[in-house]
């Protein structure tokens, strides 16, 4: 025969339907939520820590929180040296940028201007080059006529000779 007492109890899980009486309860539930403090007295923290700020704990957990603290601060710091330090350098390749870019705008501004000058000096010279193109033109014709000249003078020293073997064989 197995008794009751070793058998597992079921706890209830429904929920009780609220009452009238119910809201009478909710004075001994704020007691049974409020927990007694050592140094303070009795609070509304269901905290199971024992920390009070004023209170001694373990010195090594101690030791431990300001060396991470410490840490964490080196650490910070550093990385905002470093990112100082990148800006740094982003303000340096900046202003070398504006003075490079600034060199180059001095460099294409006397190139524009030499290159103003050539040109005016190139419409100042196309009356003469347009004359050299003329005469070379002329000259072309002046050649070629030469040429037509100098074919007809050995055709005619041609002729001349033949007419002359004629007249000495006649």
């Amino acid at each position: 025969m197995t008794s009751i007492k070793n058998q597992p109890k079921k706890e209830d899980t429904t929920l009780p339907e609220p009452s009238s009486q119910d809201t009478s309860n909710f004075d001994e539930m704020d007691e049974n939520l409020r927990c007694e403090s050592p140094k303070r007295g009795t609070t509304l923290s269901t905290s199971t820590s024992s920390f009070e700020a004023l209170d001694p704990h373990d010195p090594n957990l101690s030791r431990l929180a300001n060396m991470m603290f410490q840490k964490t601060g080196e650490y910070l710091q550093e990385e905002l040296t470093s990112t100082h330090a990148d800006y740094r350098l982003l303000e340096r390749l900046n202003k070398e940028a504006i003075g490079k870019y600034a060199e180059l705008k001095t460099i294409s501004s006397n190139i524009s201007h030499s290159l103003e000058a050539l040109n005016s000096k190139y419409r100042k010279l196309q009356p003469v080059l347009d004359n050299i193109n003329e005469i070379d033109d002329s000259v072309t014709k002046l050649e070629q006529a030469a040429y037509k000249l100098a074919a007809y003078s050995k055709r005619l020293e041609m002729k001349f000779k033949e007419i002359e073997k004629e007249s000495k064989s006649k």
